[in-house]
């Protein structure tokens, strides 16, 4: 998320970063109620695959334009919320038949690595600023080296999702460490808090699939 100089008041401290809260926890909190009271499979039984995939590319992307171009609140909450909804279908099914137990233990280690890599990304800015450009290589790599090994190879392979969490772990880093520094506004907030959910959320669904993956290893063992 590059600055965005405007002629909005400035937050305190302590008000800015309890915005930021406020919109992640909306967010969990629209994806909580998703993953609750909407079985994604009986979803994809009356809607085609592909136009789900189509419907949450064309979401995500507007929503991300959204929150990053815009200089204004209203749009870029909206821009986020564009952004929640999809993502939240695709935890729906990374969640779909996960044991509670496998569940609480993927969101531990989460809660654990997105707070860490805050302290490093508000102790270290300029460590992630300078690793921004390898960040973004590696998650480009990644995209498609996983595409091919889905629609060539037809089994994704493991160490892939290990890479994922080593990459949104440094993205998380970065972002934080960018919503230091960047003027404390209300826009500003909500788009930290919008590029820290994106980072949260594709980190926790990546240890979710890791975890079940051991635990299907071991129950087959």
């Amino acid at each position: 998320m590059e600055e965005q100089v405007s002629t909005q008041s400035l937050l305190s401290t302590a008000k800015y970063n309890m915005i930021i809260g406020l919109v992640l926890c909306w967010g969990f909190l629209v994806n909580w109620l998703m993953v609750t009271f909407m079985n994604p499979m009986a979803v994809l039984e009356v809607v085609n695959g592909w136009i789900v995939l189509i419907l949450y590319s064309v979401s995500s992307s507007l929503g991300y334009y959204l929150f990053v171009t815009y200089n204004t609140p209203r749009m870029s909450f909206i821009g986020y919320n564009l952004v929640v909804l999809p993502l939240g279908f695709v935890l729906s099914l990374a969640l779909y038949d996960v044991a509670p137990t496998l569940l609480f233990f993927a969101l531990g280690i989460a809660f654990f690595l997105t707070l860490l890599m805050m302290l490093f990304g508000y102790l270290f800015p300029s460590f992630f600023q300078k690793i921004y450009s390898v960040l973004a290589v590696a998650l480009l790599g990644v995209v498609i080296i996983e595409l091919f090994q889905t629609f060539v190879l037809g089994v994704p392979q493991e160490w892939i999702e290990w890479v994922v969490i080593g990459v949104f772990c440094g993205y998380i880093g970065y972002d934080w460490g960018v919503a230091n520094q960047v003027e404390k506004t209300l826009d500003n907030a909500i788009d930290s808090a919008a590029m820290l959910y994106m980072d949260i959320i594709i980190l926790f669904i990546r240890i979710v699939k890791i975890i079940a993956q051991i635990a299907g290893k071991k129950s087959s063992s």
